[in-house]
C-alpha cells in the first residue's frame, strides 16, 4: 500500500516561489527602466494601443456632460429670449409714446409759432372727443366760458381754418367743423381774387363751392382763403383747395368740390381766436365832428 496520496494533477512551483520570482522580476524591470530607460518604446507602443480603449471608455461620460451643458444652455437661452421679448415690448411701447409725443410737440410748436390774426389773441385747446351725431361734423374742446370762450369764435390749426364754436359750456365748447352741413365760410381765390362761399357737405374732407358760373376762371389746385367780409373769419386764413370741377353745359353753375387745408380729422390741439378787439378811435373822425359853439360854451 502507498503511504501518500496519488498525485492526480501535476503541480509546478509553489506559490511562495512564484511570488519571489515575480517580485525579483519586477525589481529588475523597475531598475532597468529607471537606470537605462529600456521600456520607453514599449510604454509608447502600449499607450498607442490603449488610447482607443481609453477614448471609448470616456465617451459616455463626455456625451453625458455635453448633454447636460446643452440642456443648461437651452434653458439659459430660453430665459434670455423671454426676457428680451419682454424688454422689446416695453421699449416698443415707450418708443411709440415717444414718437407720439414728438409729433404732438412739433404740432404744438407750429401752432404756437403760427402768425396770429390782427387784433386777435389765441387760446390753445385740446380736442376731447367727436360728436356722437353721425349726421354732423362737430368736435368738443377742453376750454369753455370759464376761459373766456364764446359762440362764433374761430378755431384754427397751424395749417388753416377748422371751424367755429357753436355752443359753449363752462369747461368745454362744441366746434362745428367747416365740413358740417350748417357751416359756410366766405372765401376768395388767391389766384384770381374771386369771392365765393364754401359750404359743408356733411362728409369728412369735402366742402363745396356753390353758385359759381360754369365759365368762371377756377382751376383744380386753386387755394381758397377767408375773405373776411363776414366779420367772423379774419381775412387771409387758408380754408381749402379746389380738388374737383364738374362743368355741365345744361347747368348754370359748376359743381366744385374742395379739400380742407386744415387737419380736420388729424390733429388733437387747436387754437381758438379771440373775438375782434375794439378798434382804436379814429382821430380823423373825431376831428370831423362839429364842435360846440364858443358862445354856448361861454354861457355854460
Amino acid at each position: 500500500m502507498q503511504a501518500t496520496a496519488p498525485r492526480i494533477f501535476k503541480r509546478g512551483a509553489s506559490l511562495h516561489a512564484r511570488l519571489a520570482l515575480i517580485s525579483l522580476l519586477s525589481v529588475v524591470v523597475l531598475v532597468a527602466d529607471a537606470r537605462f530607460r529600456m521600456l520607453e518604446q514599449v510604454r509608447s507602443l502600449l499607450s498607442v494601443v490603449v488610447h482607443p480603449f481609453k477614448e471609448a471608455a470616456s465617451l459616455p461620460g463626455a456625451l453625458l456632460g455635453q448633454l447636460r451643458d446643452f440642456s443648461a444652455l437651452q434653458s439659459s437661452l430660453r430665459r434670455d429670449n423671454e426676457r428680451l421679448r419682454g424688454e422689446a415690448l416695453v421699449n416698443a411701447e415707450r418708443l411709440q409714446r415717444l414718437d407720439a409725443l414728438e409729433t404732438e410737440m412739433a404740432h404744438l410748436k407750429r401752432l404756437i409759432d403760427a402768425r396770429p390774426a390782427p387784433n386777435r389773441t389765441t387760446i390753445i385747446a385740446e380736442l376731447v372727443y367727436e360728436s356722437r351725431d353721425m349726421f354732423s361734423r362737430k368736435v368738443v374742446i377742453d376750454k369753455g366760458s370759464a376761459r373766456g370762450l364764446g359762440s362764433g369764435q374761430v378755431v384754427i390749426d397751424h395749417e388753416g381754418v377748422l371751424g367755429q364754436i357753436t355752443r359753449v359750456f363752462p369747461l368745454s365748447a362744441e366746434v362745428s367743423l367747416i365740413t358740417d352741413k350748417n357751416q359756410s365760410v366766405p372765401v376768395s381765390n388767391v389766384r384770381t381774387g374771386q369771392r365765393s362761399v364754401t359750404f359743408g357737405t356733411g362728409r369728412d374732407g369735402v366742402v363745396e363751392l356753390r353758385f359759381i358760373p360754369v365759365n368762371a376762371d377756377i382751376q383744380v389746385g386753386d387755394l381758397l382763403v377767408t375773405s373776411g367780409i363776414d366779420g367772423v373769419y379774419p381775412a387771409g386764413l387758408p380754408v381749402a383747395k379746389v380738388s374737383g370741377i364738374e362743368r355741365d353745359a345744361a347747368s348754370t353753375f359748376a359743381r366744385i368740390s374742395c379739400a380742407p387745408v386744415a387737419g380736420v380729422s388729424s390733429h388733437t390741439r387747436v387754437a381758438v381766436l379771440s373775438a375782434v378787439q375794439a378798434a382804436a378811435p379814429n382821430s380823423l373822425e373825431e376831428a370831423a365832428k362839429p364842435s360846440e359853439p364858443r358862445s354856448r360854451a361861454r354861457r355854460r
